[in-house]
């Protein structure tokens, strides 16, 4: 096996394959490593729509060995520890590697265990997640009788953002459909005081949760499940002067706890779970205080080693973690990489934070939030040759995109390098 890459990449998931793609499609001839121990690779962007039966799970992964790109030396193995003044990394199996150029791409590890009893609950079927196993979260969707459903998400940084509620509005669009809705307190309580930071977007969503009488819950924190009682406790995350008086909502059987908690009894719960940078990262020198990989956030070089660059969703960069992100992400860090083989320095490629949520609001309807690190609304001009020319609000076109374009883009575009 070779010891030694031009290009060595950590991680097989949408950055590390997308770049090594790219790379070779640009020079056939450079000596690439991707480590990476998977046996599937998993287009994760439709596990939302395979929670409310919209999609086949199995088509949603496909062997790690039909996605590797040709010409790239597969190393099957885990990345353990870095020995970044030797330009190395090691493995669990296959000793030291060497790198003149190292691309880490890990992807985020699930933590439930940063929620007490979170575990227990995801375990028991108590809770579910599509973040886990969307699957259940159709079963659970599907035989659900009426009551409190409770949709939530955690205070760390999570993949794709928006998904949590998206779930919340295929579940509502389900339960009017089976004339549950009445029978239905639907319950969005999510850590941020707004449900989404752009102002189109936000707009937007603020009729869908009005459309569906959902109750929304700004500045709610999960801390804790109690699966005996079916209870999930919150942490108000407001600030001080907005704690002094908690209006608990007795409809829902909301309770104040004291020192800013708030307890919900569910019958049905559905939270993204904590999610953290993988252990080795949290290990190494390349981290942020914050646990995040230090890189520059527009060249996505690291501060410190300027032969390595971190791409994707362990990487310190203020904007949502998403596929999308990743897919422009990708041509900066491969053309930076280039420049500097060739020139020994940097060239002018930059990333402007780009990222974007398709947001489902029901069957058959979706948002299409595109932004950058400002948070400003960035709509791709090309949604106009689908006849979509307002991207903030609903529709059936965007969902045909979410449903079958993007799906198809993600397995024969980006995965082979082409740009998209």
């Amino acid at each position: 096996m070779n010891k030694h890459f031009q290009i060595l990449i950590i991680g097989g998931g949408s950055g590390g394959i997308m770049t090594a793609a790219n790379l070779l499609q640009k020079n056939k001839d450079l000596k690439i490593g991707i480590v990476e121990p998977a046996e599937f690779h998993y287009y994760q962007a439709a596990w939302t729509l395979v929670g409310a039966n919209a999609f086949d799970f199995d088509k949603s992964r496909k062997p790690m060995a039909d996605v590797m790109p040709q010409g790239v030396d597969w190393i099957k193995d885990y990345a353990t520890s870095f020995k970044s003044e030797e330009n190395k990394i090691t493995t669990k199996n296959s000793g030291d590697l060497s790198y003149d150029f190292l691309v880490v791409s890990p992807g985020l590890i699930m933590a439930p265990e940063l929620i007490e009893g979170l575990p227990e609950a995801l375990e028991k079927g108590i809770a579910v997640s599509n973040y886990v196993d969307p699957k259940k979260t159709w079963n659970a969707i599907k035989n659900f009788k009426g009551g409190n459903a409770v949709f939530t998400q955690p205070t760390t940084p999570i993949k794709c953002g928006g998904a949590p509620q998206k779930i919340a509005y295929l579940a509502a669009d389900y339960f009017r459909k089976t004339k549950l809705a009445s029978k239905t307190n639907l319950i969005l309580a999510m850590p941020g005081s707004v449900i989404f930071g752009v102002p189109e977007i936000r707009k937007t969503l603020e009729e869908v949760i009005a459309r569906y009488d959902i109750k929304f819950k700004p500045s709610y924190a999960p801390v804790k499940i109690d699966c005996e009682n079916k209870t999930i406790r919150f942490k108000h995350t407001a600030p001080l002067e907005n704690q002094c008086v908690i209006n608990t909502d007795p409809s829902i059987g909301e309770k104040d706890w004291g020192d800013s908690f708030i307890e919900i009894p569910f019958d049905l719960l559905h939270i993204a779970p904590p999610q953290t940078a993988p252990k080795f990262m949290l290990e190494s020198d390349l981290m942020n205080e914050a646990g995040w990989m230090d890189v520059d956030i527009n060249t996505l070089q690291h501060k410190k080693y300027k032969n390595i660059f971190g791409i994707g969703d362990v990487a310190a960069l203020p904007t949502a973690k998403t596929g999308a992100a990743i897919r422009k992400q990708v041509p900066v860090v491969v053309g930076n990489i280039q420049y500097l083989m060739q020139h020994d320095r940097l060239g002018d490629k930059i990333y402007d934070g780009y990222s974007s949520c398709p947001l489902v609001t029901g069957y058959g309807k979706m948002v299409l939030a595109e932004f950058n690190y400002k948070n400003e609304f960035t709509p791709d001009p090309k949604l106009k040759q689908m006849l979509v020319f307002n991207s903030d609000k609903e529709h059936w076109r965007l969902w045909m995109l979410k449903k079958h374009i993007l799906p198809n883009l993600y397995w024969n575009k980006m995965l082979k390098g082409k740009e998209v």
